[in-house]
């Protein structure tokens, strides 16, 4: 491929990677609105996210395989397709039962586009100058996760278009990505005879999925101490235990477990999960406290989230043309993990009379940091595994990336919940109103109380419950970056390679020249 078919192509990704990010985001500020128009229950409204975030999560690593085994090219493009499909079947959806259903759907093809694009970027571009394309998409995916909330606030907003409108938004944008890549993706034709081991993708999905929901509903729907939990959990740790059982068995096994004894792998993998954890766990809150605690609207707390979408941008964006022009990568994920950890140290100082000047340099280093570090982890795995496991590396470290940010975000949303109905009892007790005030108010931490229908007096009491709750949250979560500083330290730098994914491939296999695909999508 020349240069500018490679530009093209990575339009055609970023548009693609742009669409399944906005997927589980967009929906965040008109979630209230969707279920109150469908007439939908409590329950839903959990399910509603819930639903395309473990079908994402669950699908990521198969994807990957197939990715080994197939036509990359069609399968993005069926991806692509998938999430088309759920888009226009939620955005029509007249009930909740379609609409979960077709997130389920969304969330299928978001999984496919997140291990794929990156597998795509790695066969037809050489490791030396992947840097500067995995930055341009950590910018992307910074814009996709902030952005969306607030383009979902303005839709719902805007009375000609409305809520469905958070669906029907992403499908240009997939159709423009399915063209482009269509008209310039140039891929070989695989030719490989494999069968996929149905079984052990069956028991992974299942595994993950009995895991996630639990994390997802423990707290809310049930107690984290109950015989739910016991139930999923015990069944979720004894469908995995069967899937590495199955998988060590498998001649074409969905993820190979020998994978795990390259040491780069298994240390970036470690990471990937722990920044899922400390980032999306602790910024996924910014919007409510920005809303709750300073009393801003949702546009407004979207546009306030720009100093960490700035910082994310740039440091992904010139980390990953140094890292090109130098070949050396190591120094950033370790810069990346020392600024992202000194970040969330910084965020857990804010509350609800931090001067936003203050939060904007918090956030921006927060930003800087992630930028450099998450994108970068992918890079050096993918430089450091045979080609022909390309696929299965970087989705293994999509997975626990993803795995780690909706465990993050279940479990930190709890201890939010709980710290916000300690404080505001507290306060209302220094105040001396009943305590029995403080569920009426919005207090027991599994609603956001609506600020305007509140007194002045109670209303400071919810702003500095919701500024403590938050502070204690990056508090809580700075520990786990610094986990991944540690594990990014014993990452050994290794030169990155000159030959792009697909010419590895035909070296490893000693095979000549590979067919050219001539812009039809072919599967062998």
């Amino acid at each position: 491929m020349t240069s500018r078919q490679i530009l093209q192509t990575m339009y055609g990704l970023m548009a693609g990677m742009f669409v399944a990010i906005l997927a589980g985001t967009v929906v965040s500020n008109a979630l209230p609105t969707i279920i109150t128009d469908l007439g939908a229950s409590q329950s839903s409204y959990t399910w509603v996210v819930t639903a395309e975030l473990l079908a994402m999560t669950a699908t990521v690593p198969l994807w990957g395989k197939l990715s080994d085994l197939f036509n990359k090219k069609l399968l993005l493009q069926l991806s692509l397709l998938m999430f088309v499909v759920g888009s226009l079947l939620a955005g029509f959806s007249q009930d909740t039962t379609l609409l979960i259903f077709s997130r389920v759907v969304q969330g299928i093809g978001a999984g496919g586009l997140t291990a794929l694009a990156q597998v795509v970027m790695a066969a037809v571009i050489p490791p030396r100058d992947l840097g500067k394309y995995s930055g341009i998409f950590g910018a992307v995916f910074a814009v996709g996760t902030v952005a969306g909330p607030l383009i979902g606030g303005v839709l719902v907003d805007t009375e000609w278009l409305g809520w469905r409108w958070c669906f029907f938004i992403g499908v240009p944008f997939a159709l423009i990505a399915i063209l482009l890549l269509q008209r310039t993706l140039k891929l070989p034709t695989v030719k490989r005879e494999a069968k996929i081991d149905w079984l052990g993708a069956f028991l992974i999905v299942a595994g993950v999925c009995a895991l996630l929901i639990w994390v997802s509903l423990a707290g809310n729907q049930f107690d984290w101490a109950s015989w739910q939990t016991a139930a999923l959990v015990a069944g979720g740790v004894l469908l995995l235990v069967l899937a590495v059982l199955v998988e060590a068995r498998a001649a074409e096994p969905v993820i190979p477990l020998d994978i795990f004894r390259n040491r780069t792998v298994t240390l970036t993998t470690v990471a990937s999960l722990l920044v899922g954890v400390a980032m999306f766990g602790g910024t996924v809150f910014l919007s409510q406290y920005f809303q709750v605690s300073l009393g801003k609207s949702p546009t407004v707390a979207g546009l306030m989230s720009l100093p960490m979408i700035l910082g994310l941008l740039v440091s992904s964006t010139v980390a990953g043309q140094l890292i090109s022009r130098t070949g050396k990568w190591k120094g950033y994920l370790v810069a990346g993990a020392v600024i992202m950890t000194a970040g969330l140290a910084l965020l857990s100082l804010i509350d609800a009379g931090t001067h936003f000047g203050l939060l904007s340099l918090y956030m921006a280093v927060l930003g800087i940091g992630v930028g450099m570090l998450m994108q970068n982890l992918v890079l050096a795995a993918q430089n450091d595994v045979p080609a022909a496991e390309l696929g299965a590396a970087t989705s293994v470290l999509s997975f626990f990336r993803s795995m780690g940010g909706t465990i993050g975000t279940s479990v930190l949303g709890a201890i939010l919940a709980n710290r916000v109905a300690d404080e505001m009892t507290k306060g209302l007790q220094e105040a001396g109103v009943p305590a029995g005030t403080t569920e009426a108010s919005g207090g027991g931490g599994h609603s956001v109380p609506d600020l305007s229908t509140l007194p002045a007096p109670m209303r400071d009491i919810v702003e500095h419950a919701y500024g403590v709750a938050t502070a204690d949250l990056f508090l809580i979560a700075t520990p786990f970056a610094f986990l991944a500083l540690i594990a990014v330290l014993f990452v050994k730098e290794k030169p990155l390679k000159t030959t792009s994914g697909l010419e590895r491939l035909a070296e490893e296999a000693g095979d000549g020249p590979t067919t050219p695909d001539t812009g039809k999508t072919l599967v062998g």
